[in-house]
C-alpha cells in the first residue's frame, strides 16, 4: 500500500484533494473493469463472432 500511495503522490493527481483523488481513481477503476468485462464477454461468446475482411 505504501508503494501505491507513493505513486499517487508523484502523479499529477497528487496535489488534488482527497475527494478529487477518489473520484479520479474510481473513474479509472470503472473504465478498467468495464473493459475487462467486455473482454470476458468477447471470450465467452467467441463462437458467435464472425470476422469478414474485405473491401
Amino acid at each position: 500500500m505504501d508503494v501505491l500511495n507513493e505513486i499517487i503522490k508523484q502523479s499529477p493527481i497528487g496535489s488534488l484533494s482527497k475527494w478529487s483523488k477518489s473520484i479520479v481513481l474510481s473513474l479509472f477503476s470503472s473504465i478498467v473493469l468495464t473493459l475487462f468485462s467486455m473482454l470476458i464477454a468477447m471470450i465467452i461468446n467467441a463462437d458467435n463472432i464472425t470476422f469478414s475482411f474485405g473491401y
